[in-house]
């Protein structure tokens, strides 16, 4: 009896807990809402917001299109292949999820300072203080991202699904394309629309990269950043207003989509 009694009150505690936490966020975030709703029409009115949307979904598509090609690509090989020094890829792959966005913005932006970015700008692909930083910015903060989360899914197929695949002659890439991809659709989905989720919102490598010029590298973030600092909160709490609604329903779809995993196992 004494037993049930300290297990219910250990519940008990960590409910409260729960409830703390939970109500701690919702009232942070509902402020964004509350002082949002009435500048919702600076969305529609205001070319600065229209723009920082518009170059904010360009980026964080490519960014996400490319983070999922490349990160199922490298999770397979770190999950399925003889690859050489594969703890070692790993770590460094995994690293960046570890360090400050602006740490990862200070590195990129060493990189093409020096010969490689030199060497793609007198080609045609300039990438500090330009546009297509944006995009290697979010490759940076995503790609350790998505490849976590598509290793953790093709960890859960079991191997002998390819095996059987393969002993009825199917070729390493068809059974990559007709029995993993399939059924780790659902997840590389969802790792794809967090993965986008994160690139709208991302901020601290960008600002380090292509740093924060009106009109010209204004993403929604830099547009909160650029509008909040000169007291402009107009544009500064649209921008945050779409930013809260693509998260929310983001977070929904990524729910949804791990339901349905689960369902089908």
């Amino acid at each position: 009896m004494d037993r049930k009694k300290r297990r219910k009150c250990f519940d008990i505690v960590t409910i409260i807990i729960a409830v703390i936490v939970t109500a701690y966020i919702f009232a942070a975030l509902s402020f964004i809402v509350i002082r949002g709703v009435p500048f919702l029409p600076f969305i529609f009115q205001n070319e600065e917001v229209r723009f920082a949307v518009r170059l904010s979904l360009k980026t964080s598509l490519i960014s996400t299109a490319v983070s999922l090609v490349l990160g199922t690509a490298s999770a397979y090989a770190l999950i399925r292949s003889d690859m050489p020094l594969k703890r070692f890829c790993s770590m460094v792959i995994e690293l960046p999820l570890s360090l400050p966005n602006i740490m990862l913005g200070l590195s990129l932006m060493l990189m093409f300072a020096s010969v490689p970015g030199k060497f793609l700008s007198a080609h045609g692909f300039p990438v500090i203080f330009s546009v297509n930083g944006i995009v290697m910015a979010h490759l940076m903060i995503n790609l350790p991202f998505v490849i976590r989360m598509i290793k953790t899914s093709f960890l859960s197929i079991d191997p002998r699904l390819e095996w059987i695949a393969g002993s009825l002659g199917a070729s390493p890439i068809r059974r990559f394309f007709t029995v993993t991809l399939p059924l780790a659709k659902n997840s590389i989905i969802g790792a794809g629309i967090l993965a986008w989720s994160r690139a709208l919102g991302e901020f601290g490598a960008t600002l380090m990269l292509v740093g924060a010029t009106r009109m010209k590298t204004e993403t929604l973030p830099t547009s909160i950043y650029l509008n909040m600092a000169t007291g402009d909160t107009g544009p500064a709490m649209a921008a945050a207003l779409i930013l809260l609604f693509i998260s929310a329903l983001s977070l929904a779809v990524s729910a949804l989509l791990e339901r349905r995993t689960g369902a089908s196992r």
